[in-house]
């Protein structure tokens, strides 16, 4: 018989004078959506994989607190580590020291058991670091959150990252960064675009884009999924990218999979279905 699970899609906290992640309201939906996808995957690979590791490149301070309001959340790494089936592994990667300090306090107050490693530093100079990590073996399987609040996240990076078994959740903030500063990353003096789609020739494309009145946005993601597909991941189009909208409805970001296997997407379509409806998640 299937069984509910009993795992919050979001868990509200009390101050404990640590540092805190400060989020607009419309950033619970992704903790939501990331909260409930982390918590199916690691029921569902449980059997099937000796260990699995969660990983959070941009880990934040764990709690964090809506601007404008007394409102604390637990942030997605003490979601993840509060999954009904715990991960084998958590690594956790922050540049910032004060958070990834409190992170550390809090996870060892509420977790005291969890398996966790902590890095600090830019996930794109520490990936090596953090892959040291990941235990070794042919029955590993990792799942990657990579929630930063722009595009600073390397496609080199990624790509060392994807030389073990990994599945990939990106925030891509597709609109929130790249179309606001469309202009200004298409100079050629500017290479955050190049770093994250892991080209320098993408300006040629992006002039055909426009001529075609594609949007920087659609260009950008198409474009990053064929990327990911040369290193042997599934294609995802961009329609099928989640978006997370403002309270006003405008377009931020994107949440994105990517998964070798059909496996992973049918459980994020399942996480999409039920997002809003958590106790009708089953194994």
């Amino acid at each position: 018989m299937a069984r509910r699970s009993t795992h919050p899609q979001l868990i509200k906290a009390e101050g404990d004078g640590l540092t805190m992640t400060p989020i607009r309201k419309w950033a619970l939906d992704k903790y939501r959506l990331i909260s409930l996808y982390s918590q199916i995957f690691s029921r569902s690979m449980k059997n099937r994989w000796d260990i699995r590791v969660y990983s959070d490149l941009y880990a934040g301070s764990g709690f964090s607190k809506v601007k404008g309001t007394d409102e604390i959340y637990y942030g997605s790494p003490l979601l993840a580590l509060g999954v009904d089936d715990p991960f084998d592994r958590y690594i956790f990667c922050e540049r910032n020291e004060a958070s990834l300090g409190a992170l550390q306090q809090r996870t060892k107050r509420l977790f005291p058991n969890a398996d966790v490693r902590f890095v600090v530093g830019d996930c794109n100079e520490k990936v090596h670091e953090v892959m040291r990590w990941i235990p070794s073996g042919s029955k590993v399987l990792c799942l990657c959150l990579v929630d930063p609040f722009d595009l600073s996240i390397k496609f080199s990076t990624i790509k060392s990252m994807a030389s073990r078994r990994m599945d990939f959740l990106f925030t891509l903030a597709l609109h929130m960064d790249g179309n606001r500063a469309a202009v200004y990353y298409a100079r050629p003096s500017n290479h955050k675009i190049d770093h994250f789609l892991g080209l320098q020739n993408w300006r040629t494309g992006w002039l055909e884009a426009q001529a075609n009145r594609v949007s920087f946005p659609r260009f950008l993601a198409d474009l990053f999924s064929k990327q990911m597909g040369a290193i042997g991941y599934l294609p995802v189009a961009f329609h099928q990218m989640k978006p997370i909208r403002s309270d006003l409805n405008y377009t931020l970001y994107h949440l994105a999979l990517f998964s070798k296997h059909q496996l992973a997407f049918d459980l994020w379509d399942d996480v999409l279905k039920y997002g809003t409806n958590q106790p009708q998640l089953f194994d």
